[in-house]
């Protein structure tokens, strides 16, 4: 089903049990980023938070944690909330597969209900704390934020809508990191050498399938929104930016219009990053903000980022392994039967397949390593036979422990690309990446003694399906 915008999906969330409403006073640090942290810890089935009385703002929501589940991400695609995450993996692999799906134009949106040109101040339109103590400053970590090809402005596949980190520099000034593996400084870099101004748009509180569509690695002439609207099963609804030709989340909360300003840089950070880790200080790009639309008593959306596993891993982690899965099998299509990816982003990689001939596993993984997103992630890639679930630890971690010889099956190779947010790599985007190829030995090969598996009783599978319903 698709959700016309963010607070029909938060209705849903209520619904099905899966929002807490926290009425409490609560100040804005730390309170929220404690709260949702904590939230984090407390398993993989957790519900979002609405906060509506925060000490020192008036009528001020924030939502956290939205996508902070499996059954919030199950319900983000319209399947019911206890679908298990490999069940969710091939429904959205299934919908990958239906991308492009033609996007539906109006002319009016709910956030032109409010509409701010002279004076604009971010400070008291947007409820802004820090995420972790260590942060430089007030972060915005969850918008789409839209940018175009210069080169080829009439390609709507080349209209990105992506999710980038800014931080609030002033009253109507942010900082953003557009990291080089992103469509973003592809962007900006044909802005820069023609001397121009970038144009952006940045909306916050979206439907719940552009924020999924903006944080998956699409190829780069691939259009978010039609992702989006295959990913919901019907059109996503977008609206004309006044300022730009850009084109904006129809069900956004807040809009922000403005333009990443040529050849200026400022200090940026440091941030709490989703490895784990601050990420240091850089000299990074500003955006001018020129307009703001927002709706009446509009509802801030933030994210929680810090160490895995928060928010960010369950929205990032499907729609990661998506993409390099139907990347595999264009290079394998008879042999790649899953990818797991959820892990730090790509970082690490496991993947499910069949074997033609011995070594095969290894060509998998260099495969892996040589996608779009693997050339910035995939640092480890750990390869298991099509039996193996590569969404159940367990079996990956019996398969490393029975099928990987540390001799003849652990390849490094050494200095290739990774994003420079990974405090391991050194120099800052430069790292060794490892496969580890934890399949059974095929012909060439005959080490090992794997010639008497263990079978699983009959109708294992009939009664898996019956206890999960017994259950529910």
């Amino acid at each position: 089903m698709a959700y016309k915008d963010f607070r029909e999906f938060l209705t849903k969330l209520e619904q099905e049990g899966q929002l807490l409403n926290i009425h409490d006073e609560v100040k804005p640090e730390p309170d929220i980023a404690a709260a949702t942290n904590a939230m984090s810890k407390l398993g993989q089935e957790t519900p979002a938070m609405l906060f509506d009385n925060i000490y020192g703002y008036t009528n001020a929501r924030v939502a956290m944690n939205v996508m902070g589940s499996w059954p919030n991400h199950a319900l983000m695609m319209g399947m019911p909330k206890n679908t298990p995450l490999k069940d969710q993996f091939f429904e959205f692999a299934d919908r990958y597969s239906k991308f492009p799906m033609p996007v539906q134009r109006e002319e009016k949106a709910p956030f032109h209900e409010v509409e701010i040109t002279e004076d604009i101040n971010l400070f008291d339109i947007l409820p802004l704390f820090r995420l972790n103590q260590g942060d430089g400053g007030f972060y915005i970590d969850k918008a789409c934020v839209i940018s175009r090809d210069l080169d080829d402005p009439e390609h709507f596949g080349k209209q990105n809508v992506g999710i980038y980190r800014m931080q609030v520099k002033g009253k109507d000034r942010l900082g953003i990191q557009p990291v080089p593996q992103h469509d973003i400084a592809i962007h900006l870099r044909q802005a820069e050498e023609r001397g121009e101004n970038l144009p952006v748009v940045i909306a916050l509180g979206n439907e719940p399938a552009i924020t999924t569509a903006a944080a998956t690695p699409l190829l780069y002439d691939q259009s978010e929104y039609e992702m989006a609207g295959a990913i919901q099963g019907e059109p996503y609804r977008i609206v004309k930016a006044k300022d730009s030709s850009l084109d904006i989340p129809w069900g956004a909360e807040v809009v922000l219009e403005g333009e990443l300003l040529a050849g200026v840089r400022e200090f940026e950070g440091p941030f709490g990053e989703f490895t784990g880790h601050y990420s240091g200080g850089r000299s990074m790009p500003i955006i001018k903000i020129n307009r703001v639309y927002h709706r009446a008593n509009p509802i801030f959306e933030h994210l929680y980022i810090g160490m895995p596993w928060t928010e960010t891993d369950y929205m990032i982690g499907v729609n990661t392994s998506v993409p390099l899965y139907q990347q595999l099998k264009e290079a394998y299509p008879n042999e790649i039967v899953a990818v797991n990816a959820m892990y730090t982003h790509g970082l690490v990689a496991i993947v499910s397949t069949k074997r033609r001939y011995g070594g095969f596993a290894k060509a998998v993984g260099m495969r892996a390593m040589t996608t779009p997103h693997g050339l910035g992630y995939c640092k480890l890639v750990i390869v298991v036979d099509e039996d193996v679930d590569p969404f159940n630890l367990p079996q990956v971690m019996w398969a490393l422990s029975t099928k990987m010889h540390p001799k003849h099956d652990a390849v490094i190779i050494p200095d290739l690309s990774v994003l420079p947010l990974d405090p391991g790599s050194s120099p800052a985007g430069i790292s060794h990446k490892m496969i580890l190829d934890a399949t059974t030995p095929l012909a060439p090969e005959t080490r090992g003694h794997y010639s008497q598996p263990l079978d699983s009783p009959l109708d294992v599978d009939k009664w898996e399906k019956r206890l999960r319903e017994l259950m529910q």
